[in-house]
């Protein structure tokens, strides 16, 4: 019989991930701003716990194990001798339809085109980033070149896709022509800036090197800073800035933040919180242009006021280019159009993520990636099909003084009433007749909150 003693310590570090907005939680590194010590195991956090990011509890987590592989394709220049699987992107879209087929298969091969580096991180950290003093390094989560040796990918960053030939099954980039079994399209969506924001003097901030840039010119000391556009991503700016000791004016053309998905008397409290921190609010303002003076920038609105800043910032939404899927003959509808399976209109192209539409609707969440990269990675393998089911996903804000948080779909004309008010929290809900379609979950009780 054995006498060996089992210690707990020896065991090696886990990773979890939120299925929610897909944070990972390393036991090695703990979570110091909520608490958890560094080589908190996840039995021992206490279950009033919420995540950093979406505030789910840690019910909503569970164990990320790293795909094993059998064989590894190499990471470098084109080869067209074994047409295998090619995805188009390297945001958290594309490497998760490689871990889902990984999970499967370990010998097909694999190829990943990415405008980009390819560098794995975690994009909504990017709107709490820097009152956080996050630098670039530490949103990182894994090098592309790790992530393509671990999984077995032939990787070619910050390479740009040309066109398609759907009918040829090849796929033009600037580094030359590759052919295809299957086709990913996980190529995400863009800024959609509107004429009176040009480009060259507007930050933008859905990627990584968006927000990079952004940082470093921040860095340099409190400064003021405008944002046009109070949805979700605009707002949890705003809060995020303003921590971090900028000044910052929030621009919207509505009356108030989040008009059209929440109700009135949500959009006053959250303006109400984002004022009692510091953030100047300026609703119903139309930009009629912006140009850069003496270091500075000038945004004059169609009253005729003009605001000076130190840095512009544009929320203004996303949308999908559709060049390469209108190049290939696939319908677009808002989005690339594709069928439970995740397939195009051409049989052997798929598509994820941003760039993708359901039902005429753009499917920009975090939450359905992997259920989507599921059912991408049995049906480009000819597995048992793992339909994609759609459903709305639980719609977080990540403003810290005054969380939201949203479950089903708000329809125009519904009907909303406080079910629950107090101090520091209400419940609204939606009714359409005597059916709840909507209930929105307004700041924290503190009976709720982590200690």
């Amino acid at each position: 019989m054995s006498t060996d003693v089992f210690n707990p310590e020896e065991r090696l570090w886990q990773q979890y991930i939120c299925l929610a907005c897909g944070l990972i939680y390393d036991e090695e590194l703990g979570d110091p701003d909520s608490g958890l010590a560094p080589g908190t195991r996840f039995e021992d956090i206490p279950d009033d716990w919420e995540c950093p990011l979406c505030g789910v509890t840690k019910t909503d987590f569970e164990l990320l194990e790293a795909q094993v592989v059998t064989a590894a394709a190499p990471v470098g220049a084109v080869s067209n001798n074994r047409p295998g699987i090619v995805v188009v992107g390297g945001g958290i879209a594309g490497w998760s339809v490689v871990e889902a087929i990984r999970s499967l298969d370990g010998e097909t091969p694999i190829t990943m085109v990415s405008a980009c580096s390819a560098n794995r991180y975690h994009k909504p950290e990017l709107s709490v980033a820097l009152s956080r003093g996050l630098q670039t390094e530490a949103l990182i989560k894994e090098t592309a070149v790790d992530a393509a040796c671990r999984l077995g990918v032939r990787l070619l960053s910050e390479t740009f896709v040309v066109g398609i030939s759907a009918t040829r099954r090849e796929l033009r980039t600037t580094r030359g022509t590759l052919t295809y079994s299957h086709l990913v399209l996980a190529q995400g969506a863009r800024p959609a800036l509107p004429d009176e924001l040009p480009a060259s003097l507007c930050w933008r901030v859905n990627d990584l090197a968006g927000w990079s840039g952004l940082q470093q010119q921040l860095a340099i000391g409190p400064q003021q800073v405008a944002i046009v556009g109070a949805g979700m991503v605009g707002c949890e700016l705003a809060e995020d800035l303003t921590r971090a000791g900028h000044r910052v004016t929030l621009l919207d053309r509505q009356p108030l933040p989040l008009t059209g998905l929440i109700p009135p008397e949500a959009g006053e409290a959250l303006q109400d919180s984002l004022a009692a921190q510091g953030v100047i609010y300026r609703p119903s303002s139309q930009i009629a242009d912006v140009c850069a003076e003496n270091g500075r920038k000038q945004i004059r609105l169609e009253s005729g006021e003009t605001l000076e800043v130190d840095q512009v910032i544009a929320a203004t939404g996303l949308k999908t280019d559709s060049r390469l899927a209108r190049q290939a003959g696939l319908a677009f509808n808002a989005g690339i159009v594709v069928d439970e399976n995740m397939r195009s209109s051409d049989a052997f192209i798929y598509g994820l993520g941003d760039c993708i539409s359901l039902d005429g609707q753009p499917c920009r969440f975090i939450e359905p990636i992997q259920h989507q990269a599921r059912a991408v990675a049995a049906a480009v393998l000819g597995r048992e099909p793992s339909s994609y089911q759609h459903k709305m996903p639980v719609i977080r804000l990540k403003t810290r003084a005054l969380p939201l948080v949203l479950h089903g779909v708000p329809q125009p004309d519904g009907h909303w009433e406080i079910s629950h008010k107090s101090d520091d929290s209400m419940i609204m809900q939606q009714r359409m007749g005597e059916e709840v379609v909507a209930t929105l979950n307004i700041g924290q009780p503190r009976h709720s909150r982590a200690a």
